[in-house]
């Protein structure tokens, strides 16, 4: 049986994940729960309904077309009960104001393939590929390995963007059909990380020193850097030591954005940092010059 994908979106032309042109395909579902996710409608497997308000003409369609109670019409505007929801799309189907989208899509291998190959020859011009990112890819094994290894047949370079919160059996399955990680670190605290995001810093920690065994040259660390989190010296500086110690020479530094948060109301739960404001990457030269104070390649996201 051919195996399948929840995908959230894939993304043409992306050039920050990953060397060269890529295409960056993003599945549903992740272990953790960072406050700051620019896309939380990974997080979840299901397929979600999002609703854009504003849009909404309030001709009621949507509450006529769903069979399972998730949107009622109340008192003329519709209102949604997630929990209620299938993912039917009936209700996207019907809305002529499009206020209304579902995030997921169940995607064959094949499928997922044939719309990546279209551009190969822009990877084969600029040492670009596939990357495979999230949410979390390895909450979806056996579809994410399976993707892999059709890469690994058409000689596509594989990255992939993890949160390195998953069963070490799965990443050692893995390895050898993925070309480079770009691997998350976000804090060095294990409580606080735990507190924040839901993370499990000793294993997240356990797989990068495992990957770092087999080849440190294939590992981009990448850190969020969050304002009230781990925007703190002796935290980067923390990072840079364990990834000097792993002979790991490539970081990569992610100032907090803001471009998400409209995602939160379209899903109908709250955004936790609404008073932080988004960093500029001139906001992260100090941390930046630290790191190439300690030999490390540091670059500093757009």
């Amino acid at each position: 049986m051919e195996q399948k994908l929840e995908v959230m979106e894939i993304q043409k032309f992306s050039v920050h994940d990953g060397e060269g042109i890529r295409t960056t395909v993003f599945l549903k579902g992740c272990p953790l729960r960072c406050p700051w996710c620019s896309n939380p409608e990974s997080q979840s497997l299901k397929k979600q309904v999002m609703y854009t308000e504003s849009k909404c003409i309030g001709c009621l369609k949507c509450t006529k077309a769903c069979r399972y109670n998730a949107i009622l019409a109340v008192e003329g505007r519709p209102v949604f009960y997630r929990n209620n929801c299938v993912g039917c799309k009936e209700c996207a189907r019907v809305c002529p104001a499009e206020a209304i989208r579902i995030s997921g899509k169940t995607m064959t291998v094949d499928e997922i393939m044939e719309s990546v190959l279209k551009d190969k020859d822009y990877y084969e011009a600029t040492g670009g590929g596939i990357t495979v990112s999230g949410g979390e890819p390895f909450t979806q094994f056996e579809g994410f390995l399976a993707l892999l290894k059709a890469c690994k047949e058409k000689g596509l370079n594989a990255a992939v963007e993890t949160t390195g919160q998953v069963p070490r059996k799965h990443i050692a399955e893995a390895e050898p059909y993925i070309d480079s990680f770009l691997y998350d670190i976000k804090h060095m605290n294990a409580q606080v990380l735990k507190k924040t995001a839901e993370g499990i810093l000793p294993e997240i920690l356990g797989n990068l020193k495992y990957l770092a065994e087999i080849n440190p040259d294939k590992i981009t660390i990448r850190v969020p850097v969050i304002p009230g989190f781990n925007m703190k010296e002796e935290v980067i500086n923390g990072i840079y030591d364990m990834a000097l110690e792993l002979k790991i020479k490539k970081v990569s530094l992610l100032p907090y954005h803001t471009l998400g948060k409209d995602k939160y109301a379209r899903l109908g739960i709250s955004y936790s940092m609404q008073e932080e404001k988004m960093l500029e990457k001139n906001d992260l030269i100090p941390f930046q010059r630290a790191g190439l104070a300690r030999n490390l390649t540091v670059t500093v996201s757009e």
